[in-house]
């Protein structure tokens, strides 16, 4: 499917640069690959905090911070 998103020339040049070290004649492959990297990381912090809420009340005070810790590392990928 054809979209458009804009970009600066920075980030289309480095994009453009990486295309032909890779073989490719565009950057659709390369803003596809990070686009399902993205959506994955996505869908996992989301997963995660599904489950914290399923488990409110339900965890010690070092539990809790455990899974908060793991939630903020999550967060700055």
């Amino acid at each position: 499917m054809r979209t458009t998103v804009e970009i600066d020339d920075g980030q289309r040049a480095e994009l453009l640069k990486l295309a032909e070290q890779r073989g490719d004649k565009g950057v659709s492959g390369i803003v596809r690959e990070a686009l399902d990297l993205f959506l994955g990381q996505h869908r996992a912090r989301r997963k995660v905090v599904a489950q914290a809420l399923k488990l409110h009340g339900s965890l010690s005070a070092g539990e809790a911070d455990a899974l908060e810790a793991s939630v903020r590392r999550l967060r700055e990928k």
